[in-house]
């Protein structure tokens, strides 16, 4: 009789990264080096052998990647491999026992044990055997070096056993049958998947901008133009971002329209909220005539490109009670028992200028509406969607949206909006988000961006964090009340501890006046009227953020270790106000390693021991170095331990650079 079997005879489990056992892929992005892990095993003392098999989007394999032993006892296996193209990509563990490493192994013992040659005649000729069997599998080049050892095994004439096993002892001759390993028992892990994206999927600088404010005026009431708001675009790119961000484009019910702050009443010059979506000009796939028309989008994102820049654009899957659809497909929404639709409500908050979708009485008409406008708008050159409240959205129909888009745009990103519960949030960056906005806002202390940290490597393999430091609707109690140091202090860290961030404008100007004592809604909220800035008179007289964003968006381009999440690295400092936290790309000597001490206190002078772990660093823990502060350009000479001294008011961090060994 047959017995069922769920392992093979060498043990595979545990395997990392892999995303809910399987059911969806991990993330990566093109260049990104991957830990491959598991536990393998099998039953006695012999040695086993794993590798790593990958296979490209192309389904050709990749080069053999021999897994090694993370420690004695541990029966863990790890091994480092690279994704080079965009697509899909096939991972798969294959373990097998190793005889010939077994031999070796057991020889070497029981020569150096004082074993004779007599003693040891049969295990020399089962040696040979086994080096024989190995002599196809090896490259020609090596063959004549095996055979030889072979033979020596079997040379009577050598009396002293050291001597006869002496070939394979080589490290040369271990070098190759490491490479070509003569494989028993063979066993194959399941086919596990990576998504790998381009590389502005984990990397990046965001700037999100209302196109209505950039020429703007409020006497008369003017809205500005697409042509208007490109003329704010080369500042942008000055300060080193890499996406420029819109708010919805399209146009702006006139039903239940909100006024200033929010306000149920809307006087005739109000422009109301870009999230009410559609009117007589149109829905989804239209811009708001006071913007311009969509050449006039088109010349937006052209102007952009050619400024290094590209353009995200707000998917809001919500409808003014003017928009197209609720007159054509009644069905895609919420009636009422009194036959009205239902606007949207968050009890005890109510939202009346907007309807809801429903995506269950008739998910095959509105599925496929959602997939031909987000086609329309990459179209025309959008390959980014901030995607806005997914959570309030089945999650399957997400999964069904970016699988269909990324099968033909396999360059389309999309970033979750969604400040909702953790396992929401980590399933919508599991069945196919790109990005994931974050609660990195509300971490302020040491403890809590400590843990939060841990959690989000935790989630590395799926999840990819964007750091905003505020947005028009979240303007934290920190920054409210922190002053311009607090300011500074959530940049560093937004843009040192992700490899994404993003600020909303204004956040240069410190703009940071609430609606009323405990709300995050700022006063005269650009969500419901314009903001027109005087950039050049701020700029004039120093009173601007913009040169410090600049540099951190440089010192981030210059530093590859900025550009990944998974090294990060926290590090002990003696303060509860100090954190410490450091990032490597490489190895040896040509690593790249940065070290960011930020204060947290944003209205305190602080001062503390920090004690770096030196391995996370890539030294040993005697070794000392020489470091650059890239914000200030003093250099110091560092090792273990290090006094440190920040001051909110001159400079709140370093960002530290290791330059040479001291």
């Amino acid at each position: 009789m047959m017995i069922g079997r769920s392992v093979g005879r060498v043990v595979i489990s545990d395997v990392t990264p892999v995303v809910s056992c399987g059911q969806w892929p991990a993330r990566a992005v093109i260049g990104e080096t991957l830990t491959v892990g598991a536990t393998i095993f099998r039953e006695g003392h012999d040695l086993i052998g794993a590798n790593v098999v990958l296979s490209g989007p192309d389904g050709r394999g990749e080069p053999f990647t021999r897994m090694r032993l993370v420690g004695p006892g541990t029966d863990r296996y790890e091994a480092d491999v690279t994704v080079t193209a965009e697509g899909l990509w096939g991972l798969r563990i294959e373990a097998w026992a190793d005889p010939v490493a077994t031999w070796i192994h057991n020889i070497e013992i029981k020569v150096d044990a004082g074993q004779g040659v007599d003693e040891l005649a049969v295990d020399f000729e089962d040696g040979a055997r086994l080096l024989l069997r190995a002599l196809p599998g090896v490259p020609e080049s090596a063959r004549a070096d095996l055979a030889a050892a072979a033979a020596t095994l079997r040379d009577d004439a050598i009396e002293d056993p050291h001597a006869r096993i002496a070939p394979v002892r080589a490290p040369a001759l271990h070098a190759v049958l490491d490479r070509h390993p003569l494989r028993e028992l063979l066993t194959r892990s399941p086919l596990y998947r990576v998504w790998v994206d381009r590389q502005r999927a984990l990397y990046g600088s965001w700037y999100e901008l209302f196109p209505r404010s950039e020429g703007a005026s409020l006497d008369p009431p003017r809205s500005g133009t697409f042509r208007t708001a490109a003329e704010r675009l080369p500042a942008v790119a000055r300060m080193g971002f890499d996406v420029v961000y819109l708010p919805p484009i399209h146009p702006i019910g006139e039903i239940n329209r909100k006024g200033p702050n929010n306000s149920l009443v809307a006087g005739p010059d109000d422009p109301g909220s870009p999230w009410a979506i559609g009117s007589q000009y149109g829905g989804h796939d239209a811009v708001h005539p006071d913007l311009g028309t969509l050449e006039d989008f088109d010349y937006f994102v052209d102007r952009a490109r050619s400024l290094g820049l590209e353009v995200a654009l707000d998917l809001a899957l919500q409808c003014a009670p003017d928009h197209p659809w609720a007159k054509e497909h009644p069905e895609w929404f919420v009636v009422r028992s009194d036959g009205s639709i239902a606007y949207a409500e968050n009890p005890p908050k109510k939202y009346q200028d907007i309807y809801p979708l429903n995506f269950d009485a008739d998910p095959v008409g509105l599925y496929h509406e959602i997939l031909r406008v987000v086609r329309f708008w990459t179209a025309r050159g959008v390959r980014i969607f901030r995607v806005d409240n997914p959570h309030t959205k089945p999650v399957e129909f997400w999964e069904w949206l970016i699988r269909e888009v990324k099968a033909t745009e396999p360059d389309v990103l999309f970033l979750a909006e969604a400040f909702t519960r953790p396992p929401m949030m980590r399933t919508l960056a599991m069945v196919g988000f790109t990005q994931s906005y974050t609660y990195f806002t509300w971490r302020n202390t040491k403890w809590e961006l400590q843990e939060y940290a841990r959690e989000l490597l935790g989630t590395a393999h799926y999840m990819r964090p964007n750091f905003f430091v505020n947005t028009p609707d979240i303007l934290s109690e920190y920054l409210q009340h922190g002053g311009r140091p607090a300011f500074k202090i959530r940049a560093v860290l937004a843009a040192t501890l992700a490899p994404t961030w993003g600020v909303y404008s204004g956040y240069e100007l410190f703009e940071n006046t609430p609606l009323r004592p405990g709300s995050e809604e700022y006063l005269d909220s650009e969500k419901y009227q314009y903001r027109p800035r005087d950039w050049a008179a701020a700029e004039a007289t120093n009173d601007s953020l913009a040169p410090y964003l600049a540099s951190l968006n440089a010192i981030r381009r210059a530093h590859p270790a900025l550009h990944w999440l998974r090294n990060l690295r926290l590090h002990h400092a003696d303060g509860d106000e100090i954190m410490v936290y450091s990032k490597r790309a490489g190895t040896g000597p040509d690593a790249d390693v940065v070290i960011v001490v930020v204060n947290l206190d944003p209205f305190a002078v602080r001062e503390t021991t920090v004690r770096l772990d030196m391995p996370a660093l890539g030294r040993e823990w005697w070794e000392t170095f020489e470091v650059t502060d890239e914000l200030t350009g003093a250099t110091y000479t560092w090792g273990q331990e290090n006094y440190v001294r920040l001051d909110p008011h001159v400079e709140p961090a370093h960002i530290l650079t290791v330059t040479r060994r001291a």
